[in-house]
């Protein structure tokens, strides 16, 4: 046991601290609490992932918070949508077959990646647009979206929200990370609502990892804030390369078999 905790220990930490960079820490820490505990139940993991990920996301967001200003009459509505959406996600976790969901996942990456690609200018400058009623309605349904995704499946929820903060709100790199890790936090919180009740978080291995992931996290939002938003742009790039290789490489093996 203690082996198999140094190591997910190692992919928190690793997990942390990409995902308060640029999002998509649960591309590490979900597969590898697949692949070092394979007797437990789907959702046992996916709720031990949320638990050890929400306190690094809580993490994180107080790191940027400090340094970034947020419009938040635009955050907490999306905020507040994605925490109901998010249950519901959850609730409907073993519902639906995830062979469903992969393809329309990875063709969203692709023409994320190709768009972010197609736009040299994304993301790199900061001119919000005014929140007016228009623009809270679409944050709530941005939010309401994207926590649906996330407690259902996950991969990818940081990304999203990244880059629809900047294509709908014209943030820049740096402030939709720390939009998304608000919202993000929610959506979290709100999948241990139904995780926690239903058994479905093992302590023993959550609780060491949320301290390793809350190390990482640091590390990843010090080092954003450091370096930007143009290299916060290349870490997203790259990320999104990656969540489009492993899906794509998830579905051929599942073809194939």
């Amino acid at each position: 046991m203690l082996l198999t905790l140094g190591c997910l220990c190692f992919f928190s930490f690793m997990a942390g601290m990409i995902d308060a960079a640029v999002g998509g820490g649960g591309l590490i820490q979900t597969p590898a609490l697949f692949n070092f505990l394979p007797n437990y139940s789907a959702a046992t993991l996916f709720g031990t992932n949320k638990m050890s990920s929400a306190v690094g996301t809580l993490s994180a967001a107080r790191s940027y918070l400090k340094r970034v200003k947020l419009p938040w009459n635009l955050v907490l509505p999306a905020a507040a949508t994605a925490f109901v959406m998010s249950f519901a996600g959850a609730a409907t976790v073993n519902a639906i077959p995830k062979a469903y969901i992969r393809p329309m996942v990875l063709v969203l990456l692709i023409v994320m990646a190709v768009y972010t690609l197609w736009k040299k200018d994304f993301g790199k400058l900061h001119k919000p647009v005014a929140i007016g009623r228009r623009e809270m309605a679409m944050g709530m349904a941005i939010g309401g979206a994207i926590g649906f995704y996330d407690g259902l499946f996950g991969p990818g929820t940081g990304s999203f929200l990244i880059f629809l903060f900047i294509r709908c709100f014209a943030f820049d790199f740096l402030h939709a990370s720390a939009a998304a890790k608000v919202v993000n936090l929610t959506t979290n919180v709100a999948a241990l609502t139904f995780f926690i009740p239903t058994g479905n978080v093992l302590f023993q291995y959550a609780i060491p990892m949320a301290g390793f992931n809350v190390l990482g996290a640091m590390a990843g939002s010090w080092i954003a804030m450091k370096k930007g938003a143009g290299f916060v742009r290349i870490l997203f790039l790259l990320l999104t390369s990656v969540l489009i290789g492993k899906l794509g490489w998830d579905m051929a093996v599942s073809w194939l078999a």
